[in-house]
């Protein structure tokens, strides 16, 4: 079975999942396995997150192309917690050479001006020069209309080198977010879609839910070395930011979101994107199933 076969099969699963009356936890009975690791070295963090899981190579294989999703949706530079932080972004891709990715996408659809996004950000600064890596400003073209039969979606134009990619990696920046209180991995799949994306905030939990279950997160690595607290998701006062220096790595995107919201002092049953996206089989989001290890 190849990736699209696969996608096409894991859609339907989830359509007779919805019909069934919402299984509750789609995977075994295990607790969802979650790392965090915490340093003022932000690349060697992030790298002990990822081991602590079992190491890149558990994702990547040899000869994989992989895409590297980052939250590089504003014109912000990297203190201001706005997007991902560009020495998490580039130690990601390194690890995935390492593990035997032939090449590595990095990208992301902005919301501010993307020649700035990217360099304000530094990310494209931290990946230049680094072979068989390529951030990539998005194609009109490649979006394609993609059938996601959901709650709330139907179909919607999705990048095609997101769905065609061998392996997904979603790294999200943990920050606020004035409709859904908090943006994290589940809502870092925006990023990935074309169209008017202002449409879906008309019921953004379904939306994202459709979404996320077609765009499979093999693993979710969420950027909590600064979170924003307020004013997000453009974020653009130092004083809504706060230094926590953590990582966090996870299969279970809705797991990694879970967690990461109760660095807000909030509790993921009153987040309803995740909720949502619980309910609907895509991931665990009790704690009390999380095993957390700590990196």
């Amino acid at each position: 079975m190849n990736r699209r076969q696969f996608l096409k099969a894991l859609s339907t699963s989830f359509g007779i999942i919805g019909m069934s009356g919402g299984l509750k936890h789609l995977f075994s009975d295990e607790p969802s396995v979650l790392s965090v690791a915490e340093g003022s070295d932000y690349a060697a963090i992030t790298r002990s997150a990822v081991a602590a899981l079992g190491g890149m190579q558990k994702f990547v294989k040899q000869g994989s192309v992989v895409v590297v999703k980052p939250n590089l949706g504003w014109d912000r530079k990297p203190e201001y917690a706005a997007n991902t932080h560009p020495l998490v972004v580039k130690t990601i891709t390194e690890e995935c050479l390492k593990a035997g990715a032939i090449k590595v996408k990095v990208f992301d659809n902005p919301c501010n001006d993307p020649r700035r996004c990217y360099e304000n950000s530094g990310v494209a600064d931290a990946l230049k020069g680094i072979k068989n890596v390529q951030l990539k400003h998005m194609e009109s073209e490649r979006y394609k209309n993609v059938k996601l039969n959901g709650v709330f979606l139907k179909a919607w134009e999705l990048y095609d080198e997101a769905l065609t990619a061998d392996v997904f990696i979603n790294v999200p920046v943990a920050k606020h977010h004035g409709l859904t209180r908090v943006s994290i991995g589940l809502k870092n799949i925006m990023g990935i879609m074309g169209g008017n994306r202002g449409f879906i905030h008309r019921s953004i939990e379904d939306a994202l839910t459709d979404v996320n279950t077609v765009i499979k997160s093999h693993l979710t690595i969420v950027d909590a070395t600064r979170i924003l607290l307020n004013h997000g998701p453009q974020g653009g006062d130092l004083k809504d930011v706060k230094a926590l220096h953590k990582v966090v790595a996870c299969r279970d995107v809705v797991a990694a979101d879970a967690y990461a919201t109760t660095f807000f002092g909030l509790n993921p049953q009153n987040i309803s994107t995740t909720v949502t996206a619980y309910k609907r089989g895509l991931g665990e989001m009790n704690l009390s199933r999380i095993k957390v290890i700590k990196a």
